[in-house]
């Protein structure tokens, strides 16, 4: 199992651009947060991080883009892997590491709803959910068994934030959340293990 520790970044400018926006937007809010600020809290000019970033939906995008890579990397795997039940646990599994590393954009998801569905990455980040949920069902599942499914990958991701506040090991809660997960794809399989 990964280690729910945050991987550290590069030192360079464009990419202390988005930590520190990161930190605002899920700390203030998205619609809080200026440009201004994020520039005040690197101690750069405006222009230097106009430089690398025009607006705040640019900052937004680019860590979707670098931070949900390893979700595209998965999921492309995923879809070229035969669609057994250990495939299907190994994408849980990945996925869950996925998160944790993350963890920080999902936070901001989480706490700024409504502005992710006026951002264009509201879409894409549906079409991912959408794509992953397809690795792991049965294609003549039941209702309920599309809805285990769904809970599955909504369990990991609310887990993740539910927990978060709560004492205790943090690798300790990644696997605890990957097992009520994982046991819920496994039910919507019709397996009992």
């Amino acid at each position: 199992m990964g280690s729910t520790a945050q991987p550290r970044r590069g030192g360079d400018t464009r990419q202390r651009i988005q930590d520190v926006a990161l930190e605002l937007f899920a700390e203030q809010g998205y619609e809080k947060t200026s440009l201004r600020e994020i520039a005040e809290h690197l101690d750069v000019t405006k222009a230097a991080l106009y430089y690398h970033f025009k607006t705040k939906e640019d900052i937004v995008i680019s860590l979707f883009q670098d931070l949900a890579r390893p979700v595209d990397e998965l999921i492309a795997w995923g879809e070229s892997q035969p669609q057994t039940l250990e495939v299907k646990k190994e994408v849980l599994r990945r996925y869950s590491d996925s998160l944790a590393a993350a963890a920080p954009l999902f936070r901001f998801m989480q706490e700024n709803q409504a502005t992710m569905r006026d951002l264009s990455v509201g879409e894409t980040f549906k079409s991912r959910m959408l794509r992953l949920l397809e690795l792991l069902q049965q294609p003549e599942g039941t209702m309920s068994d599309r809805v285990r499914c769904f809970t599955a990958i909504f369990t990991m991701h609310a887990g993740m934030l539910a927990l978060r506040d709560v004492e205790g090991d943090p690798e300790e809660k990644q696997e605890a959340i990957l097992e009520v997960a994982t046991d819920l794809m496994v039910r919507s399989q019709g397996v009992t293990e």
